[in-house]
């Protein structure tokens, strides 16, 4: 077993920064590392919050986490941020919205930049997820970048989904467009002291009457003032009223081998363009000037490196 991973299984918080590390940093033990604590999974809850920005996602998982603490459960926490296209860096935000949890040795909180990613989430979320549960949180909340249009990537790792809106904002719109509607196990209207909130409200009902009419399972709608601590009682109670649906019902296991299954064909897809840039890299990208003089077209450079590739692979076997 990897150091790293028998640490981890011994409840050791410093051994899972560190792994957590290795799979930002795309470390060369990394694979390693996570086959080993593939096993030690415990299916903690994984709970996406996902919405527009200013919803107020990152104070409402502030206020959850210490809902949850009072509850005795422990909690791990991955809040993404958007990562600049420009310097790279990332602004963690939710460190600081989050920082009274900092001493409580039953929460760890893991901020990361998106690093180009699309969907709301970077590329390592997902694994980070493994690890925390390998270490035996009882909740795991992923709080995704409020980029409004483009954050479905939660659906493929979160066992329930809840949608943060705020009256006033013309969120439905924004939700209906982005396809959140359909993945949505729960709509939040946070920040419902403001005026507005009855026409958002009436707006989310007209919209499960035409996407869950024939659905199985209707996503509540819960008002929340974070900020006051009301309506978290109500949040919890509906997130687990909702993983008892999905172990009666067989869905939870449905949704949990999806994303496994997607996450089999990502790290494939990862590890084969690693080893093809790497290779092309050290080549030189030679068809670059053909292509640039017309003398080749991309398709057919693309078509030559994947038929290199294959006799390549032909000549191993």
């Amino acid at each position: 077993m990897h150091p790293l991973a028998e640490r981890i299984q011994n409840k050791d918080e410093r051994a899972l920064a560190r792994a957590i590390s290795y799979v930002e940093n795309d470390h060369a033990e990394k694979l390693d590392l996570l086959k080993d604590i593939h096993g030690m999974q415990k299916k903690a809850h994984y709970v996406g919050l996902t919405g527009s920005p200013g919803a107020g996602k990152s104070s409402l998982v502030n206020r959850l986490i210490t809902y949850l603490r009072r509850q005795n459960l422990t909690v791990g926490v991955v809040a993404v941020d958007p990562t600049s296209p420009f310097s790279g860096g990332a602004i963690l935000g939710d460190r600081v919205r989050m920082s009274e949890h900092f001493t409580d040795p039953d929460v760890f909180i893991r901020s990361m930049g998106t690093r180009g990613s699309l969907g709301g989430l970077a590329r390592t979320t997902k694994e980070t997820v493994r690890l925390m549960d390998a270490f035996g949180f009882d909740i795991i909340l992923i709080e995704t970048v409020g980029v409004g249009q483009s954050e479905l990537d939660i659906m493929k790792i979160a066992d329930s989904i809840a949608v943060v809106l705020n009256p006033g904002s013309g969120d439905v719109v924004q939700v209906f467009k982005a396809g959140i509607m359909e993945i949505a196990d729960l709509f939040i209207v946070n920040k419902a002291d403001l005026p507005g909130v009855p026409k958002l409200l009436s707006e989310i009902d007209s919209m499960l009457d035409l996407v869950k009419h024939d659905a199985p399972y209707r996503p509540p709608v819960v008002q929340t003032i974070s900020v006051q601590n009301k309506g978290l009682e109500e949040v919890w109670g509906e997130l687990k009223a909702h993983r008892a649906y999905l172990e009666a019902s067989g869905e939870g296991d449905e949704r949990r081998a999806r994303s496994l299954k997607q996450e089999v064909i990502e790290v494939v897809h990862y590890e084969l363009m690693r080893t093809l840039l790497l290779k092309e890299d050290a080549d030189g990208y030679r068809w670059v000037a053909d292509v640039q003089d017309g003398r080749l077209d991309p398709y057919t450079a693309a078509e030559n490196i994947l038929k290199r590739w294959d006799k390549n692979q032909e000549g191993k076997e």
